[in-house]
């Protein structure tokens, strides 16, 4: 054995090391996952002849969107800047609403009724009337993405504040903690995994908003190449949309799940 290798003997893996580690560890999982099920997938209609029209093969999917890459490209763009739009400003509008509720408890017992019953309206009922205010604009399809994230925001920004132990804030107002300072260290970071349970389930949600709002009329997005594909009978053309879709929604849940790890990682889920 050289004196190198008595000198500088092989080290473990740093906590750093295995925090960065992890998350490609987890990617490269993912990837073998799907290609897995999409092998299975491609077997499966080839062994049974399941007839193109009910199930076409991946390969044929895929072979579509590298031949024509441009409409799915320009459609994940435009969804994606709808539900972007929709959800910052769904999350933004339900937090600051889950706070003056919890202040204002009159408030609350006023206004938090009238939206409970505005959850009661159908999404599609509530896009016509946003298409006909707004037009066929991105901010239409914003709003029903906002429309579809405010509401699970607000709730579980309200119940998270109100699940803080009484015995903690009288501790802080024990050593003289303004109201400020009770919400910005005990109160708000309390009701933060609450928050971005809500948060996961609103990147969801505002995706769907978006690609509804669209079927309401537009040229560009994800839920225009759903309703042309079936209006032409196009199933491949379906699949391949869903597909995308899939991509964009997986891929923004797996963003807010990684800024929850950031910001609640002491309760954040792993």
């Amino acid at each position: 054995m050289s004196t190198s290798s008595l000198a500088h003997p092989a080290l473990p893996p740093s906590g750093a090391s295995l925090r960065l580690l992890l998350p490609l560890l987890r990617l490269l999982r993912g990837l073998a996952i799907l290609v897995a099920v999409f092998a299975a997938w491609e077997a499966l209609v080839i062994a049974f002849a399941i007839r193109p029209y009910y199930l076409p093969r991946p390969t044929v999917i895929f072979a579509a969107l590298w031949q024509t890459p441009a409409p799915y490209v320009q459609g994940f763009l435009r969804t994606l800047s709808e539900t972007l739009l929709g959800f910052v400003a769904g999350g933004v509008f339900g937090i600051g609403i889950g706070l003056l509720f919890f202040r204002a408890r009159a408030l609350r017992e006023l206004i938090f009724p009238l939206f409970i019953v505005s959850q009661t309206i159908p999404v599609i009922a509530f896009g016509a009337l946003v298409v006909l205010w707004f037009g066929n604009t991105l901010l239409a399809k914003a709003a029903i993405a906002f429309y579809l994230t405010f509401f699970p925001v607000t709730v579980n920004t309200l119940l998270g504040l109100e699940s803080v132990d009484p015995r903690q804030e009288a501790l802080l107002r024990s050593f003289g903690a303004s109201p400020l300072q009770l919400l910005t260290r005990l109160q708000f970071p309390t009701a933060l995994p609450q928050i971005f349970v809500a948060l996961r389930l609103a990147s969801s949600l505002a995706l769907v908003g978006a690609i509804v709002g669209e079927w309401f009329g537009d040229t560009v997005g994800l839920g225009v190449l759903l309703l042309q594909g079936m209006y032409t009978e196009n199933v491949v053309s379906i699949w391949a949309t869903l597909l995308v879709s899939a991509l964009l929604g997986t891929g923004f849940y797996a963003l807010v799940a990684a800024a929850e790890r950031a910001f609640v990682f002491w309760g954040a889920e792993q």
